[in-house]
């Protein structure tokens, strides 16, 4: 469901009100945390869709890394998960869903977690993902609502994920091109996270579904400051735009461009460049937010992280492209 549609579906619905609650649904945020005692809080999330890839093993693993990320967009650590499947019954073999489970699981273990069971429903679209709980510190949370001005914005994967998987279904996509996007998206974000907390960053969100724009916009709103964004330093896969050139397109990303274009001053953006940024990701990397003295030692702990903006007090637009 695009952001715009949810918003509006959850506005009649009152938030819950437990001062134990330190994370809900009000600000976006990636999952919700719930305070367990001083030193302890809960976080919990779920995440799941159907095949972008046509290998089910592999598919398993992005899954499980997409579920997981919500947890590291948290600062949290994944304890245990819970399976989630639709699964059209007659019309695949079982042993797909035993390689989907097998994939997941496995990524599950990388991240030190435990798949401790799940639910399965009979479909006609397959679909696989995760319940995750995971544990955080209250005090050390990264949450949307925690960027300050003069913050640096780092961004820790490319974009183009999107655009990419319609062109791998196609078959328009190389085979190096398309081994590069399937391992980033099979990555964990736990050293992304666990780099931002050590450098004492209070404010991340992972970027998928809602593109690196919409989610940016959830953290201006959550935070009350403008984020300004260098379109040129934005990284992207290779072929990307190449791809997105030769009509490769999602419904997501215009869901997500109408979204934020009363909030977004587009600047001299180029139509290609505006849809690389609305592009909704799958087990995208962390936007985070760090304080500038500290942006050049987050940069050395995270590979492939790029500083993409700034952050400044809240301005007419909660999103300038420069």
């Amino acid at each position: 469901m695009g952001p715009g549609d949810l918003a509006e579906v959850l506005a009649p619905i009152p938030g819950a009100s437990d001062e134990r609650i330190l994370v809900g649904r009000e600000t976006f945020d990636d999952a919700g945390v719930f305070l367990l005692s001083e030193e302890l809080a809960l976080v919990q999330t779920l995440d799941f869709f159907a095949p972008i890839v046509d290998d089910p093993y592999t598919f398993g693993q992005i899954a499980a890394a997409n579920a997981l990320s919500d947890v590291y967009a948290m600062g949290g650590q994944p304890l245990t998960a819970l399976n989630i499947v639709a699964f059209p019954e007659g019309k695949l073999p079982l042993a797909v869903l035993t390689d989907i489970l097998r994939g997941g699981l496995d990524k599950v273990h990388e991240a030190g977690a435990h798949v401790i069971g799940g639910h399965t429903i009979i479909d006609e679209e397959l679909k696989y993902g995760l319940s995750v709980t995971g544990r955080a510190h209250p005090k050390f949370l990264l949450t949307n609502a925690g960027a300050k001005p003069g913050d640096r914005l780092v961004l820790t994967k490319p974009l183009g994920t999107g655009i990419l998987a319609t062109a791998i279904k196609r078959g328009e996509l190389g085979d190096t091109a398309q081994q590069e996007v399937l391992a980033s998206m099979k990555s964990l974000n736990g050293p992304a996270s666990r780099a931002a907390l050590a450098v004492g960053s209070r404010c991340a969100t992972d970027v998928t579904g809602f593109g690196l724009l919409g989610h940016a916009l959830h953290i201006a709103r959550a935070s009350a400051v403008t984020l300004r964004i260098m379109v040129d330093a934005v990284p992207a896969f290779a072929g990307a735009r190449e791809a997105w050139e030769r009509g490769n397109r999602t419904g997501g990303a215009g869901r997500n461009a109408e979204y934020v274009n009363p909030h977004v001053d587009w600047g001299s953006a180029t139509e290609g460049q505006r849809a690389l940024l609305a592009d909704p990701q799958t087990s995208g990397g962390l936007l985070v937010a760090v304080g500038p003295d500290r942006v050049a030692a987050y940069l050395s702990k995270v590979a492939g992280a790029v500083e993409v903006g700034t952050v400044t007090e809240r301005t007419e637009f909660a999103i300038v492209l420069q």
